[in-house]
């Protein structure tokens, strides 16, 4: 039986690698394939325009003066020193000093271990809100650095916010020592 089994799973290798390997159906690429693959990819983009940011401009545009402009207070924070297995936070302030409404698209921390929140309701020009930023010690020691890439509606469409500190050692307790018998 077992030696049966051996020579059906042959069977079924050699079925499959054939299966695989007779490809008829497919031209060779040569020039003409690729120019053709080429003006199909020319015709898709000309079909499928990308939509832009109409407020990021190009490295040859010159800059919207209408567009909206994100001005933190601060754009780094230094937490000293964090207590093992902790979380701690920061709320960063920021204003719309802009000529139209500030939207956040989206907050992307640098890891899993820092989580962003941040004001989803569009900012007028002069309005204020808030990104808080919180952080997860668990697990780690020593410095940290993380990075959190704040998107939206300005030029330039990204800026990047820092938190850092340093986190304590987790303390060490001795196992008890045993005491001779008496």
């Amino acid at each position: 039986m077992r030696l049966y089994f051996n020579h059906l799973n042959y069977w079924l290798l050699a079925a499959a690698l054939g299966l695989a390997a007779c490809n008829r159906d497919r031209p060779e690429a040569g020039a003409q394939g690729m120019n053709a693959a080429a003006a199909q990819a020319d015709a898709d983009a000309k079909a499928n325009p990308t939509i832009d940011n109409p407020n990021v401009a190009a490295e040859t545009e010159a800059v919207n003066p209408n567009a909206p402009v994100l001005t933190f207070a601060e754009q780094q924070f230094d937490f000293g020193r964090i207590a093992p297995d902790s979380v701690v936070g920061h709320t960063f302030s920021f204003t719309n000093t802009g000529k139209s409404a500030l939207l956040i698209a989206d907050a992307t921390a640098s890891c899993g271990c820092t989580t962003p929140s941040w004001t989803k309701d569009p900012v007028p020009p002069g309005g204020r809100g808030r990104l808080e930023v919180r952080f997860d010690s668990r697990g780690k020691e020593g410095i940290i650095n993380k990075s959190v890439s704040v998107r939206a509606n300005t030029q330039p469409a990204t800026t990047v916010l820092v938190i850092k500190g340093v986190i304590l050692a987790a303390p060490t307790i001795p196992a008890p020592t045993p005491t001779p018998a008496p």
